[in-house]
């Protein structure tokens, strides 16, 4: 519980109704879009500049008080928990597009934006900004930042850290800096805007971003190639890319994301196919159209049962809505969903899932996998009920294993959702005990007295990894 002559303090800073302690701002601000984790803050401030993040941050600093800076909460990797109290800092009044700068094709925008929102006002001026996280309709701006959020588009276009040229950020201690700028290079000391992305919340609380902005691509075509084995559809992501094809969008689906995703959407997807890919290239007519017709021709050697190709735009958008809604359509089955982004390099895509599902019946669990297969970013979705504890306990076993699995075959423990707490006790087991040191100094150097999103990324235990270990 605050203070309250640190209450007092803080309200002088944002005005009396921007600082709740009511117990309806501490519940709703206890918990993000990972199930299972819940933990009451202290307060809730509502900021509407960097002047007063910084005046927070001075008073939070000088009492040692914790803080957690948020956005929509959505994340799936516990990041905006405040597993340790003090104040959650939510970004919202911060929402404004502060420039477009059409000289330069650059945004500068601050962090409570909405990603959807900011995405239509660039378009409808004519430029394109190619990050589009699933959860752009809710995600904010800073949220993708401090995640280094990805997407559909990530193969072609690269996730949010390609796009982040600049930013203002407040440390710690309430001093503020700003990193990079309007520059396309830029080598004057560490890249300390490249270490801020994906850092989430954990070195600093980003106040506004210089975003790279692209023109955008004149034409787009999207297919659907439908398979009876899911090695072949593994086979032909690796002939797209082999033959020196990049689409725009890659996308995979298993047989039960294909069955709940139909369900939920009506597209009359084929129910008996092993796999679906989604294909989305884009760019100049010419090239769009040799892309496609030379992808429709490697998924007819891979032995794909069916490959069609969208029509029209609207049709287009209704395939690329329908896995974009994978998540909210398995959400619907049981009580619990649990999303994880094991990554691996995409030749070992059909290996992957083939574990999966090894993995699942192992533990008897419900798993539907989807995701971007054309960078290896895989989303093992597990149904559950959160008040079945046995059943929980299976599920956090397959999981385990899922990561190991992922880790073995040359992957990594998350693409694009983050560490955060769910993530914490297998970090060790990608970048190795020193990797964990080197990132602690440099928490420590951001945020001495550890205030920043405190208990997340570094664990107190991590994970002993039961796998043999492989050499070369």
């Amino acid at each position: 519980m605050l203070d309250l002559n640190i209450v007092r303090q803080l309200r002088d800073i944002v005005g009396e109704k921007s600082f709740r302690n009511d117990q309806e701002a501490l519940v709703t601000h206890s918990y993000d879009g990972t199930p299972m984790l819940q933990s009451l803050p202290d307060g809730v401030i509502y900021p509407s500049d960097t002047k007063q993040v910084s005046e927070i941050m001075k008073v939070l600093s000088a009492h040692r008080i914790p803080v957690v800076s948020r956005g929509s909460g959505s994340n799936l990797c516990g990041g905006t928990v405040p597993v340790q109290g003090g104040v959650v800092m939510v970004m919202h009044r911060m929402n404004r597009l502060l420039e477009l700068d059409l000289e330069n094709l650059t945004a500068t925008v601050q962090p409570g934006l909405i990603t959807a929102e900011f995405i239509k006002r660039v378009e409808a001026a004519g430029l394109f900004y190619p990050p589009d996280p699933s959860s752009m309709r809710i995600s904010t701006i800073g949220g993708n930042i401090a995640e280094c959020s990805g997407g559909l588009r990530g193969l072609k276009y690269g996730t949010t850290k390609d796009y982040v040229i600049g930013l203002e950020a407040v440390l710690a201690n309430g001093e503020i800096i700003r990193t990079g700028g309007k520059l396309m290079k830029d080598v004057a000391g560490y890249d300390l805007t490249k270490l801020l992305v994906g850092s989430e919340g954990t070195l600093a609380i980003i106040t506004e971003a210089t975003l790279k902005l692209i023109p955008p691509p004149r034409a787009k075509k999207t297919m659907l190639a439908l398979f009876k084995d899911m090695y072949g559809a593994a086979r032909t992501v690796s002939s797209i890319i082999e033959a020196r094809i990049i689409p725009a969008t890659l996308e995979f689906m298993d047989n039960p994301t294909i069955r709940v995703v139909d369900d939920f959407a009506k597209l009359g997807l084929p129910r008996d196919m092993d796999a679906i890919l989604l294909i989305e290239q884009d760019g100049e007519p010419e090239t769009v159209q040799r892309d496609i017709e030379q992808i429709r021709l490697i998924c007819e050697e891979e032995q794909a049962s069916r490959v069609e190709v969208a029509s029209t735009r609207e049709e287009a958008e209704k395939l690329l809505t329908a896995r974009r809604s994978a998540f909210t359509a398995l959400a619907r089955i049981r009580p619990t969903t649990i999303l994880e982004d094991a990554t691996v390099p995409r030749s070992k895509i059909a290996d992957m899932v083939r574990r999966i599902n090894e993995i699942a019946k192992k533990y008897n669990v419900h798993v539907a996998t989807f995701g971007h297969a054309g960078d290896g970013n895989l989303h093992p979705t597990i149904t559950t009920d959160a008040r079945d504890k046995e059943e929980i306990h299976r599920v956090e076993q397959a999981f385990e294993e899922i990561f190991e699995a992922a880790i073995e075959l040359g992957g990594t423990i998350t693409g694009e959702h983050g560490v955060g707490i769910v993530k914490a006790p297998y970090l060790e087991w990608k970048v190795g005990a020193a990797g964990i040191e080197v990132m602690k100094g440099i928490k420590t150097a951001f945020d001495p007295h550890q205030l920043l999103n405190p208990g997340k990324l570094f664990p107190k235990q991590s994970r002993r990894r039961v796998v043999i270990e492989r050499n070369g």
